[in-house]
């Protein structure tokens, strides 16, 4: 079985985001980069799925700027076999993503699409149910425990009222939740082999999708922030409040 990761690159989760002057875009000078934690968890469950002899080959692919080949360099130190960049400077929307995601899985035929289940740079948690509605393909969204016996997968997930188990049959796209698993830290031999695995670039340009924006940010901002709270003295004064300076009653 052949699995296909994809995988994001996102500004480091303990970095504090910071915005352009012009309120343009998000300031990314010297800004720390590292892999979708969700992601990660998801390069962490193909390669647990290998090494129990399901799977033969792990396969991570990202889609971006040159820059991404580090975060390529990262999946492959966890156990990724190799890795395929498609190479693109085009602001990349969820739809865009999928459309050139569907051309990697048509290319290399994998049984297995794991990816995470959201970015935390934008939260959309839309590309792997769009990459699997293109490919006309089961899924299974925020798994938090995968089993392949037979040709087929249970994904047991959460849900409102407890756990729910779905079994699909493969190939199947899956899209990962951060309980799946705890991700192994790369051990400093496993970094330095990933520098010598290969990781194919691809332009995008290449594989026929139409990767051109649908939206155009007009402006970023942080929330207003929020006032101190008051003490009151009894309920009538907090109704009062509630009433004439809320104005929420």
């Amino acid at each position: 079985m052949k699995i296909l990761v994809p995988v994001k690159r996102v500004i480091d989760p303990n970095v504090k985001v910071r915005l352009k002057s012009d309120g343009s875009g998000i300031d990314l000078a010297n800004m720390k980069m590292s892999m979708n934690p969700f992601d990660e968890v998801a390069v962490e469950e193909a390669v647990r799925l290998r090494e129990s002899n399901l799977a033969t080959e792990v396969i991570a692919v990202t889609c971006g700027v040159s820059a991404c080949q580090e975060t390529l360099r990262h999946a492959m130190a966890i156990g990724a076999d190799r890795a395929i960049l498609v190479e693109t400077d085009v602001q990349l929307e969820p739809l865009s993503v999928a459309k050139l995601l569907r051309a990697i899985v048509e290319r290399e035929a994998p049984e297995l699409v794991i990816l995470g289940k959201q970015a935390i740079d934008d939260d959309a948690n839309q590309t792997g149910q769009m990459l699997a509605g293109l490919l006309g393909s089961p899924q299974a969204t925020f798994a938090s425990k995968i089993t392949i016996a037979d040709g087929r997968a249970a994904v047991t997930r959460e849900v409102d009222g407890g756990l729910e188990t779905l079994e699909c049959g493969l190939p199947v796209v899956i899209t990962a939740d951060l309980r799946l698993n705890e991700p192994r830290y790369p051990s400093l031999p496993n970094i330095m082999k990933a520098k010598k695995k290969p990781l194919e670039t691809i332009a995008a340009g290449s594989l026929g999708a139409d990767i051109s924006p649908r939206h155009v940010p007009v402006k970023y901002a942080f929330p207003p922030k929020r006032s101190a709270g008051v003490r009151v003295a009894d309920v009538a004064e907090l109704v009062h409040k509630l009433k004439n300076d809320a104005k929420v009653i």
